[in-house]
Protein backbone atom coordinates (compact mmCIF):
# COMPACT_ATOMS: atom_id res chain seq x y z
CA UNK A 1 0.00 0.00 0.00
CA UNK A 2 3.16 2.36 0.62
CA UNK A 3 4.63 1.88 -3.00
CA UNK A 4 1.10 2.25 -4.40
CA UNK A 5 0.38 5.65 -1.94
CA UNK A 6 4.42 6.47 -3.30
CA UNK A 7 3.09 6.15 -6.79
CA UNK A 8 0.49 8.49 -6.58
CA UNK A 9 2.44 11.19 -4.85
CA UNK A 10 4.50 11.11 -7.79
CA UNK A 11 1.79 11.39 -10.21
CA UNK A 12 0.35 14.16 -8.34
CA UNK A 13 3.82 15.68 -8.39
CA UNK A 14 3.92 15.70 -12.33
CA UNK A 15 0.44 16.80 -12.77
CA UNK A 16 1.02 19.85 -10.15
CA UNK A 17 4.28 20.54 -12.77
CA UNK A 18 2.04 19.81 -15.80
CA UNK A 19 0.18 23.00 -14.48
CA UNK A 20 2.55 24.82 -13.38
CA UNK A 21 3.80 25.33 -16.77
CA UNK A 22 0.79 26.41 -18.44
CA UNK A 23 -0.12 22.83 -19.31
CA UNK A 24 -4.11 21.94 -18.86
CA UNK A 25 -3.66 17.89 -17.89
CA UNK A 26 -7.88 17.46 -18.84
CA UNK A 27 -8.41 19.59 -22.07
CA UNK A 28 -11.97 19.59 -22.73
CA UNK A 29 -12.03 18.11 -26.35
CA UNK A 30 -9.28 16.51 -28.84
CA UNK A 31 -9.45 17.78 -32.45
CA UNK A 32 -10.27 15.42 -35.41
CA UNK A 33 -8.59 12.56 -34.06
CA UNK A 34 -9.47 9.35 -36.20
CA UNK A 35 -9.85 5.78 -34.71
CA UNK A 36 -6.60 3.49 -33.91
CA UNK A 37 -8.53 0.54 -35.80
CA UNK A 38 -8.28 2.47 -38.79
CA UNK A 39 -4.70 3.40 -38.72
CA UNK A 40 -4.10 -0.13 -38.37
CA UNK A 41 -6.25 -0.98 -41.12
CA UNK A 42 -4.96 1.41 -43.29
CA UNK A 43 -1.28 0.52 -42.77
CA UNK A 44 2.07 2.78 -43.76
CA UNK A 45 1.12 6.50 -44.49
CA UNK A 46 2.96 9.12 -45.32
CA UNK A 47 0.00 11.73 -43.83
CA UNK A 48 0.14 12.40 -40.62
CA UNK A 49 -2.46 10.89 -38.39
CA UNK A 50 -3.92 11.99 -35.42
CA UNK A 51 -5.43 9.55 -33.20
CA UNK A 52 -6.33 9.75 -29.04
CA UNK A 53 -5.61 6.59 -26.42
CA UNK A 54 -4.01 5.53 -23.38
CA UNK A 55 -0.57 4.87 -22.74
CA UNK A 56 0.22 1.12 -22.60
CA UNK A 57 3.78 0.65 -22.06
CA UNK A 58 6.92 2.73 -22.40
CA UNK A 59 10.80 1.70 -22.88
CA UNK A 60 13.38 4.08 -23.22
CA UNK A 61 16.34 4.16 -26.13
CA UNK A 62 18.54 7.02 -25.42
CA UNK A 63 17.26 10.22 -27.32
CA UNK A 64 14.12 7.81 -28.72
CA UNK A 65 10.83 6.07 -26.37
CA UNK A 66 8.75 3.38 -27.59
CA UNK A 67 5.48 3.46 -26.55
CA UNK A 68 2.15 1.97 -26.90
CA UNK A 69 -1.09 3.36 -27.76
CA UNK A 70 -4.62 1.29 -26.95
CA UNK A 71 -8.03 2.56 -27.48
CA UNK A 72 -11.59 1.46 -29.86
CA UNK A 73 -9.92 -2.30 -29.22
CA UNK A 74 -6.23 -1.99 -31.03
CA UNK A 75 -3.08 -1.01 -30.52
CA UNK A 76 -0.38 1.04 -32.09
CA UNK A 77 3.09 1.67 -31.28
CA UNK A 78 4.21 5.06 -30.73
CA UNK A 79 7.93 6.33 -31.27
CA UNK A 80 9.11 9.64 -29.96
CA UNK A 81 12.41 10.67 -31.27
CA UNK A 82 14.03 13.99 -29.48
CA UNK A 83 15.36 15.76 -32.57
CA UNK A 84 11.78 15.44 -33.81
CA UNK A 85 10.19 16.86 -31.54
CA UNK A 86 10.10 20.52 -29.61
CA UNK A 87 11.54 20.52 -26.35
CA UNK A 88 8.38 21.48 -24.51
CA UNK A 89 6.77 18.32 -26.21
CA UNK A 90 9.87 15.89 -25.17
CA UNK A 91 9.60 16.81 -22.15
CA UNK A 92 5.74 16.38 -21.63
CA UNK A 93 6.80 12.56 -23.01
CA UNK A 94 9.25 12.55 -20.31
CA UNK A 95 5.97 13.11 -17.54
CA UNK A 96 4.02 10.43 -18.93
CA UNK A 97 2.76 7.55 -17.02
CA UNK A 98 1.04 4.05 -17.80
CA UNK A 99 -2.37 4.31 -18.06
CA UNK A 100 -2.14 8.57 -19.69
CA UNK A 101 -4.81 9.13 -22.28
CA UNK A 102 -2.87 11.15 -24.75
CA UNK A 103 -3.21 12.58 -28.51
CA UNK A 104 -0.28 12.39 -31.16
CA UNK A 105 0.29 13.17 -34.44
CA UNK A 106 2.65 11.97 -37.27
CA UNK A 107 3.23 9.76 -39.98
CA UNK A 108 3.22 6.04 -39.76
CA UNK A 109 6.11 3.58 -40.91
CA UNK A 110 7.01 -0.17 -39.93
CA UNK A 111 10.08 -0.75 -38.01
CA UNK A 112 12.83 -3.49 -38.92
CA UNK A 113 10.64 -5.69 -37.30
CA UNK A 114 7.64 -4.96 -39.29
CA UNK A 115 5.37 -2.85 -36.20
CA UNK A 116 3.28 -0.67 -37.44
CA UNK A 117 3.86 2.58 -35.95
CA UNK A 118 3.52 6.63 -35.50
CA UNK A 119 6.66 8.64 -35.50
CA UNK A 120 5.45 11.17 -33.17
CA UNK A 121 5.83 14.79 -34.43
CA UNK A 122 3.05 16.33 -32.29
CA UNK A 123 2.22 15.62 -28.56
CA UNK A 124 -1.29 16.18 -26.35
CA UNK A 125 -1.79 14.99 -22.68
CA UNK A 126 -5.48 14.81 -22.24
CA UNK A 127 -6.14 13.08 -19.74
CA UNK A 128 -3.45 12.65 -16.61
CA UNK A 129 -3.85 8.84 -14.41
CA UNK A 130 -2.88 9.37 -11.05
CA UNK A 131 -3.50 5.65 -10.06
CA UNK A 132 -0.95 3.05 -11.25
CA UNK A 133 -2.46 0.46 -13.39
CA UNK A 134 -1.52 -3.41 -13.74
CA UNK A 135 1.10 -3.73 -16.24
CA UNK A 136 0.17 -6.30 -19.25
CA UNK A 137 2.86 -8.51 -20.11
CA UNK A 138 3.20 -10.19 -23.49
CA UNK A 139 5.27 -12.91 -24.53
CA UNK A 140 7.31 -13.70 -27.74
CA UNK A 141 4.08 -15.32 -29.14
CA UNK A 142 1.96 -12.27 -28.77
CA UNK A 143 0.13 -13.84 -25.43
CA UNK A 144 -0.84 -11.61 -23.22
CA UNK A 145 -1.79 -11.97 -19.76
CA UNK A 146 -1.61 -9.45 -16.77
CA UNK A 147 -1.02 -8.88 -12.86
CA UNK A 148 -4.41 -8.30 -12.14
CA UNK A 149 -5.31 -11.49 -10.03
CA UNK A 150 -7.30 -10.37 -7.20
CA UNK A 151 -11.08 -11.01 -7.87
CA UNK A 152 -12.52 -8.66 -5.41
CA UNK A 153 -10.84 -5.82 -7.01
CA UNK A 154 -11.95 -6.77 -10.43
CA UNK A 155 -15.47 -6.90 -9.54
CA UNK A 156 -14.67 -3.93 -7.00
CA UNK A 157 -12.93 -1.93 -10.01
CA UNK A 158 -14.22 -3.12 -13.23
CA UNK A 159 -12.41 -0.26 -15.26
CA UNK A 160 -9.01 -1.62 -14.26
CA UNK A 161 -10.16 -4.86 -15.07
CA UNK A 162 -11.56 -3.98 -18.13
CA UNK A 163 -8.03 -1.96 -19.33
CA UNK A 164 -5.77 -4.98 -17.79
CA UNK A 165 -8.13 -7.91 -18.94
CA UNK A 166 -8.18 -8.79 -22.77
CA UNK A 167 -10.47 -12.08 -21.52
CA UNK A 168 -12.95 -9.69 -19.48
CA UNK A 169 -13.44 -7.49 -21.84
CA UNK A 170 -13.98 -9.71 -24.65
CA UNK A 171 -16.84 -10.88 -22.30
CA UNK A 172 -18.49 -8.30 -21.41
CA UNK A 173 -18.29 -7.88 -25.60
CA UNK A 174 -19.69 -10.95 -26.09
CA UNK A 175 -22.20 -10.16 -23.92
CA UNK A 176 -23.71 -6.88 -25.84
CA UNK A 177 -23.62 -9.31 -28.94
CA UNK A 178 -26.07 -11.66 -26.95
CA UNK A 179 -28.63 -9.27 -26.09
CA UNK A 180 -28.42 -7.76 -29.34
CA UNK A 181 -29.44 -11.00 -31.09
CA UNK A 182 -31.98 -11.98 -28.38
CA UNK A 183 -33.34 -8.65 -29.40
CA UNK A 184 -32.74 -9.10 -33.47
CA UNK A 185 -34.20 -12.49 -33.11
CA UNK A 186 -37.13 -11.86 -31.37
CA UNK A 187 -37.88 -8.43 -33.39
CA UNK A 188 -37.56 -10.29 -36.65
CA UNK A 189 -40.41 -12.97 -35.18
CA UNK A 190 -42.72 -9.90 -34.72
CA UNK A 191 -42.88 -9.09 -31.25
CA UNK A 192 -42.82 -6.08 -29.71
CA UNK A 193 -39.96 -4.57 -27.18
CA UNK A 194 -41.66 -2.81 -23.80
CA UNK A 195 -41.00 -1.34 -20.73
CA UNK A 196 -42.71 -1.80 -17.75
CA UNK A 197 -42.52 -0.15 -14.28
CA UNK A 198 -39.67 -1.36 -11.67
CA UNK A 199 -41.15 0.48 -8.62
CA UNK A 200 -44.34 -1.48 -8.30
CA UNK A 201 -47.46 -1.26 -5.95
CA UNK A 202 -47.47 -4.95 -5.76
CA UNK A 203 -45.28 -7.29 -6.56
CA UNK A 204 -45.95 -10.79 -8.55
CA UNK A 205 -44.85 -12.99 -10.87
CA UNK A 206 -42.64 -15.15 -9.43
CA UNK A 207 -42.04 -16.65 -5.38
CA UNK A 208 -39.45 -14.43 -4.35
CA UNK A 209 -38.62 -12.10 -1.53
CA UNK A 210 -38.66 -8.64 -2.44
CA UNK A 211 -36.77 -5.40 -2.10
CA UNK A 212 -38.96 -2.55 -0.16
CA UNK A 213 -39.21 1.17 -0.41
CA UNK A 214 -41.26 3.48 0.48
CA UNK A 215 -43.09 6.23 -1.95
CA UNK A 216 -42.97 9.45 0.32
CA UNK A 217 -45.25 11.54 -1.67
CA UNK A 218 -48.67 8.63 -1.68
CA UNK A 219 -47.39 7.56 1.41
CA UNK A 220 -47.24 4.40 0.32
CA UNK A 221 -45.22 0.82 0.22
CA UNK A 222 -43.62 0.00 -3.31
CA UNK A 223 -41.40 -2.76 -4.37
CA UNK A 224 -38.56 -3.37 -6.94
CA UNK A 225 -39.76 -5.96 -9.45
CA UNK A 226 -39.35 -9.62 -9.28
CA UNK A 227 -40.92 -10.35 -12.68
CA UNK A 228 -42.27 -8.51 -15.44
CA UNK A 229 -45.14 -11.08 -16.24
CA UNK A 230 -48.06 -9.44 -14.52
CA UNK A 231 -47.84 -6.21 -17.08
CA UNK A 232 -46.37 -8.23 -19.97
CA UNK A 233 -50.12 -9.99 -20.07
CA UNK A 234 -52.20 -6.94 -19.12
CA UNK A 235 -50.54 -5.72 -22.51
CA UNK A 236 -51.81 -9.36 -23.87
CA UNK A 237 -55.50 -8.64 -23.58
CA UNK A 238 -54.39 -4.89 -24.94
CA UNK A 239 -53.95 -6.37 -28.31
CA UNK A 240 -50.00 -6.67 -28.06
CA UNK A 241 -49.71 -10.16 -29.32
CA UNK A 242 -46.34 -10.95 -29.32
CA UNK A 243 -44.29 -8.58 -26.58
CA UNK A 244 -40.93 -8.75 -24.70
CA UNK A 245 -38.62 -7.17 -22.15
CA UNK A 246 -35.16 -7.39 -21.66
CA UNK A 247 -34.55 -5.23 -18.00
CA UNK A 248 -33.28 -5.85 -14.23
CA UNK A 249 -34.99 -7.74 -11.95
CA UNK A 250 -34.47 -7.68 -8.09
CA UNK A 251 -34.79 -10.38 -5.57
CA UNK A 252 -33.91 -10.14 -1.70
CA UNK A 253 -32.52 -13.28 -1.61
CA UNK A 254 -28.96 -15.00 -1.35
CA UNK A 255 -26.14 -14.01 -3.51
CA UNK A 256 -23.93 -16.89 -4.63
CA UNK A 257 -21.54 -17.98 -7.50
CA UNK A 258 -25.09 -18.30 -9.67
CA UNK A 259 -27.20 -15.80 -8.09
CA UNK A 260 -27.09 -12.47 -7.69
CA UNK A 261 -29.70 -9.85 -5.99
CA UNK A 262 -30.17 -7.75 -8.99
CA UNK A 263 -30.14 -9.57 -12.53
CA UNK A 264 -31.25 -9.21 -16.18
CA UNK A 265 -34.32 -11.38 -17.63
CA UNK A 266 -36.08 -11.78 -20.63
CA UNK A 267 -39.57 -12.32 -20.76
CA UNK A 268 -41.96 -12.89 -23.74
CA UNK A 269 -45.46 -13.30 -24.20
CA UNK A 270 -47.18 -14.50 -27.11
CA UNK A 271 -50.71 -15.11 -27.89
CA UNK A 272 -52.19 -17.88 -29.37
CA UNK A 273 -49.02 -20.21 -28.24
CA UNK A 274 -48.58 -22.67 -25.21
CA UNK A 275 -45.36 -23.83 -23.29
CA UNK A 276 -44.76 -25.88 -26.63
CA UNK A 277 -44.28 -22.90 -28.46
CA UNK A 278 -41.37 -21.73 -26.23
CA UNK A 279 -39.56 -24.63 -25.87
CA UNK A 280 -38.93 -23.66 -29.27
CA UNK A 281 -38.70 -20.23 -29.12
CA UNK A 282 -35.89 -20.75 -26.30
CA UNK A 283 -33.87 -23.57 -28.62
CA UNK A 284 -33.82 -20.47 -31.60
CA UNK A 285 -33.21 -17.80 -28.89
CA UNK A 286 -29.99 -19.71 -27.61
CA UNK A 287 -28.67 -20.46 -31.24
CA UNK A 288 -29.26 -17.01 -32.28
CA UNK A 289 -27.36 -15.82 -29.42
CA UNK A 290 -24.24 -18.59 -29.27
CA UNK A 291 -24.26 -17.30 -33.32
CA UNK A 292 -23.50 -14.19 -32.79
CA UNK A 293 -20.67 -15.09 -29.96
CA UNK A 294 -19.19 -17.13 -33.26
CA UNK A 295 -20.66 -20.55 -31.78
CA UNK A 296 -21.52 -23.49 -33.19
CA UNK A 297 -23.31 -26.57 -32.25
CA UNK A 298 -21.27 -26.92 -29.30
CA UNK A 299 -19.51 -24.57 -26.14
CA UNK A 300 -17.18 -25.73 -23.48
CA UNK A 301 -18.51 -25.01 -20.48
CA UNK A 302 -15.78 -25.23 -17.11
CA UNK A 303 -14.05 -28.15 -19.17
CA UNK A 304 -17.15 -29.51 -20.56
CA UNK A 305 -18.77 -29.58 -23.98
CA UNK A 306 -21.79 -28.85 -23.84
CA UNK A 307 -23.85 -29.39 -27.17
CA UNK A 308 -26.29 -27.12 -28.69
CA UNK A 309 -27.75 -29.47 -31.14
CA UNK A 310 -31.99 -29.30 -31.55
CA UNK A 311 -33.96 -30.05 -30.05
CA UNK A 312 -33.01 -30.19 -26.74
CA UNK A 313 -33.87 -33.33 -24.21
CA UNK A 314 -37.37 -33.35 -22.59
CA UNK A 315 -37.87 -35.61 -19.29
CA UNK A 316 -41.24 -35.08 -16.98
CA UNK A 317 -40.67 -33.62 -13.60
CA UNK A 318 -42.19 -36.11 -11.43
CA UNK A 319 -40.43 -39.30 -13.36
CA UNK A 320 -37.36 -37.58 -12.95
CA UNK A 321 -37.22 -37.55 -9.60
CA UNK A 322 -38.64 -40.64 -8.96
CA UNK A 323 -35.59 -41.56 -11.25
CA UNK A 324 -33.06 -39.75 -9.34
CA UNK A 325 -34.03 -40.42 -6.03
CA UNK A 326 -34.93 -44.15 -6.00
CA UNK A 327 -37.53 -43.40 -4.21
CA UNK A 328 -42.08 -42.33 -4.72
CA UNK A 329 -41.19 -39.19 -2.92
CA UNK A 330 -44.64 -38.10 -3.75
CA UNK A 331 -46.23 -40.47 -1.72
CA UNK A 332 -44.15 -39.17 1.36
CA UNK A 333 -46.14 -37.52 3.88
CA UNK A 334 -44.41 -33.49 4.48
CA UNK A 335 -43.39 -34.51 7.79
CA UNK A 336 -41.42 -37.79 5.78
CA UNK A 337 -39.93 -35.04 3.71
CA UNK A 338 -38.74 -32.73 5.83
CA UNK A 339 -36.86 -35.59 7.98
CA UNK A 340 -35.07 -36.38 4.66
CA UNK A 341 -34.68 -32.40 3.93
CA UNK A 342 -33.19 -32.88 7.33
CA UNK A 343 -30.47 -35.03 6.72
CA UNK A 344 -29.39 -33.99 3.83
CA UNK A 345 -29.05 -30.58 5.13
CA UNK A 346 -32.07 -28.85 2.69
CA UNK A 347 -34.25 -25.99 2.78
CA UNK A 348 -34.57 -25.44 6.68
CA UNK A 349 -37.48 -24.17 8.47
CA UNK A 350 -39.59 -25.24 5.10
CA UNK A 351 -42.72 -27.36 6.10
CA UNK A 352 -44.91 -26.86 2.78
CA UNK A 353 -44.84 -30.33 0.89
CA UNK A 354 -44.88 -29.06 -2.98
CA UNK A 355 -41.66 -26.67 -1.52
CA UNK A 356 -40.12 -29.64 0.45
CA UNK A 357 -40.55 -31.65 -3.44
CA UNK A 358 -39.05 -29.22 -5.46
CA UNK A 359 -35.74 -28.77 -3.68
CA UNK A 360 -35.16 -32.02 -3.26
CA UNK A 361 -36.03 -31.96 -7.12
CA UNK A 362 -32.98 -29.37 -6.94
CA UNK A 363 -31.25 -31.93 -5.21
CA UNK A 364 -31.49 -34.88 -6.56
CA UNK A 365 -32.25 -33.93 -10.43
CA UNK A 366 -31.08 -30.28 -11.36
CA UNK A 367 -27.35 -31.24 -10.59
CA UNK A 368 -27.38 -33.80 -13.13
CA UNK A 369 -28.66 -31.79 -15.84
CA UNK A 370 -25.26 -31.22 -17.62
CA UNK A 371 -26.76 -31.09 -21.14
CA UNK A 372 -29.68 -28.84 -21.99
CA UNK A 373 -32.86 -30.45 -20.93
CA UNK A 374 -36.01 -29.34 -20.68
CA UNK A 375 -38.19 -30.31 -17.13
CA UNK A 376 -41.87 -30.65 -18.04
CA UNK A 377 -45.30 -30.75 -16.51
CA UNK A 378 -44.89 -29.94 -13.10
CA UNK A 379 -47.03 -29.90 -10.20
CA UNK A 380 -49.86 -27.29 -10.06
CA UNK A 381 -49.18 -26.51 -6.34
CA UNK A 382 -45.44 -24.76 -7.29
CA UNK A 383 -46.85 -23.07 -10.67
CA UNK A 384 -49.92 -20.95 -9.27
CA UNK A 385 -49.80 -18.53 -13.15
CA UNK A 386 -49.76 -22.02 -15.42
CA UNK A 387 -52.49 -23.76 -17.25
CA UNK A 388 -53.47 -27.33 -15.98
CA UNK A 389 -52.69 -30.11 -17.97
CA UNK A 390 -55.85 -31.74 -20.31
CA UNK A 391 -57.12 -34.28 -17.99
CA UNK A 392 -55.43 -33.57 -15.16
CA UNK A 393 -56.29 -31.63 -11.80
CA UNK A 394 -52.61 -31.06 -10.54
CA UNK A 395 -50.20 -31.07 -13.20
CA UNK A 396 -49.44 -28.00 -15.11
CA UNK A 397 -47.72 -26.93 -18.58
CA UNK A 398 -44.94 -25.56 -17.21
CA UNK A 399 -41.47 -26.61 -17.88
CA UNK A 400 -37.68 -24.91 -16.59
CA UNK A 401 -34.72 -25.84 -18.71
CA UNK A 402 -31.53 -26.26 -17.25
CA UNK A 403 -27.85 -26.55 -19.06
CA UNK A 404 -24.90 -27.43 -16.72
CA UNK A 405 -27.31 -27.86 -13.77
CA UNK A 406 -28.00 -24.00 -14.08
CA UNK A 407 -31.68 -22.95 -14.43
CA UNK A 408 -32.02 -21.11 -17.62
CA UNK A 409 -35.78 -20.67 -18.49
CA UNK A 410 -39.33 -21.26 -16.73
CA UNK A 411 -42.02 -21.14 -19.05
CA UNK A 412 -45.86 -21.68 -19.14
CA UNK A 413 -49.09 -22.28 -20.84
CA UNK A 414 -50.53 -19.43 -19.60
CA UNK A 415 -53.44 -19.48 -16.95
CA UNK A 416 -55.53 -17.43 -18.57
CA UNK A 417 -59.43 -18.33 -16.36
CA UNK A 418 -59.97 -14.80 -14.56
CA UNK A 419 -61.74 -17.36 -11.55
CA UNK A 420 -59.35 -19.75 -11.48
CA UNK A 421 -56.28 -17.14 -11.34
CA UNK A 422 -58.33 -15.13 -8.61
CA UNK A 423 -58.54 -18.57 -6.29
CA UNK A 424 -55.33 -19.34 -6.59
CA UNK A 425 -53.58 -15.81 -6.42
CA UNK A 426 -55.82 -14.93 -3.08
CA UNK A 427 -54.18 -18.39 -1.50
CA UNK A 428 -50.91 -17.38 -2.18
CA UNK A 429 -51.34 -14.14 -0.47
CA UNK A 430 -52.98 -15.16 2.54
CA UNK A 431 -50.04 -17.42 3.06
CA UNK A 432 -47.66 -14.49 2.71
CA UNK A 433 -47.10 -11.94 5.21
CA UNK A 434 -45.72 -9.29 3.03
CA UNK A 435 -48.56 -9.18 0.74
CA UNK A 436 -50.85 -9.20 3.61
CA UNK A 437 -53.60 -11.16 1.31
CA UNK A 438 -53.21 -8.53 -1.09
CA UNK A 439 -53.87 -9.40 -4.81
CA UNK A 440 -53.09 -7.56 -7.90
CA UNK A 441 -56.49 -6.59 -8.42
CA UNK A 442 -55.26 -4.52 -12.12
CA UNK A 443 -54.23 -7.63 -13.76
CA UNK A 444 -57.17 -9.76 -12.60
CA UNK A 445 -58.99 -6.82 -14.16
CA UNK A 446 -57.23 -7.54 -17.18
CA UNK A 447 -57.89 -11.51 -16.39
CA UNK A 448 -61.75 -10.57 -16.40
CA UNK A 449 -61.56 -8.30 -19.49
CA UNK A 450 -60.48 -10.85 -21.66
CA UNK A 451 -56.43 -12.91 -22.27
CA UNK A 452 -56.04 -15.04 -25.12
CA UNK A 453 -54.55 -18.33 -24.92
CA UNK A 454 -50.93 -17.66 -24.72
CA UNK A 455 -47.36 -19.13 -24.09
CA UNK A 456 -44.72 -17.16 -21.91
CA UNK A 457 -40.88 -17.29 -21.01
CA UNK A 458 -38.51 -16.14 -18.51
CA UNK A 459 -34.69 -16.09 -19.40
CA UNK A 460 -32.26 -15.33 -17.00
CA UNK A 461 -29.77 -13.41 -18.91
CA UNK A 462 -26.85 -13.47 -17.00
CA UNK A 463 -26.55 -17.18 -16.94
CA UNK A 464 -27.31 -17.56 -20.66
CA UNK A 465 -23.87 -15.33 -20.71
CA UNK A 466 -21.90 -17.46 -18.40
CA UNK A 467 -22.61 -20.64 -20.40
CA UNK A 468 -22.10 -19.01 -23.89
CA UNK A 469 -18.76 -17.01 -22.13
CA UNK A 470 -17.48 -19.77 -20.01
CA UNK A 471 -17.69 -17.82 -16.70
CA UNK A 472 -17.77 -19.43 -13.68
CA UNK A 473 -19.17 -17.23 -11.60
CA UNK A 474 -22.65 -14.96 -12.37
CA UNK A 475 -20.41 -12.01 -11.19
CA UNK A 476 -17.94 -12.58 -14.42
CA UNK A 477 -20.60 -11.40 -16.65
CA UNK A 478 -22.35 -8.40 -14.45
CA UNK A 479 -20.11 -5.28 -15.46
CA UNK A 480 -21.20 -4.12 -11.64
CA UNK A 481 -22.01 -6.90 -9.34
CA UNK A 482 -22.69 -6.00 -5.70
CA UNK A 483 -20.63 -6.22 -3.43
CA UNK A 484 -20.16 -5.86 0.55
CA UNK A 485 -19.05 -2.30 1.56
CA UNK A 486 -15.31 -2.32 2.25
CA UNK A 487 -16.29 -1.09 5.80
CA UNK A 488 -18.10 -3.60 7.17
Amino acid sequence: MTAHNDQMEARLAKLNALRGQGTDPYPARAVDVVPIPGVVAGGESEQPVRVAGRIRSRREHGKAVFAHLWGQEATIQLYFRKDDLTEAAWDLQGALDLGDIVCVEGPVFRTRTGELTIAVRGLTILCKSLRPLPVVKTDSAGNTWDALADMEFMYRHRCVDLIANPASRERFLARTRIVSALRRHLDGLGFIEVETPVLQPIYGGASAEPFTTMYNDLDERAYLRIATELYLKRLLVGGFERVYEIGKDFRNEGVDRTHSPEFTQLEIYEAWADYRTMMTRFEDMVSAAASACGIGSSVVYRGHEISLKTPFERIGYLDSLRKASGEDLFSWAPGDLRRLCDRLQLAPGIVDREVLLDKLFDHFVTAGLDQPTFVIDYPQAISPLAKLRPGSSDTTERFEVFIAGLEMANAFSEQNDPVFQRKVLEEQAGASALHSGTVDEDFLFALETGMPMAGGLGMGVDRLCMILCDAASIRDVILFPQLRRLDQ
